[in-house]
């Protein structure tokens, strides 16, 4: 039968012969990924830069005082509002707001 060389030298036989089909396919297929990476980090520097030049954006907004209770208008917090807290805390159950 075929021992460990011979097998080793088919394969290698085999393997040339198909990266000389398929090898300059590769070569352009890897060419162009490479030329399309390139392009696109370039631009992502220039944007980057393009960006660094100008100033920062300020947004103009109103702030809200917060209320007596500690929230802010029309806000309630995680418990809901004082009045709320008062009665869970007081041992009542909290009234339904529906009619």
């Amino acid at each position: 039968m075929f021992g460990l060389s011979e097998l080793a030298v088919v394969l290698i036989v085999v393997i040339a012969v198909l990266v000389a089909k398929k090898g300059p396919e590769l070569a352009r297929s890897a060419g162009k990924s490479a030329r399309i990476l390139k392009a696109e980090a370039r631009a992502m520097k220039e944007e980057s830069e393009a960006t660094a030049d100008t100033s920062p954006r300020i947004v103009r907004g109103e702030t809200a005082a917060p209320a007596a209770d500690g929230n802010a208008p029309g806000v309630q917090g995680p418990l809901g509002s004082a009045t709320e807290r008062t009665e869970r805390s007081a041992g009542t159950p909290p009234q339904d707001p529906r009619p």
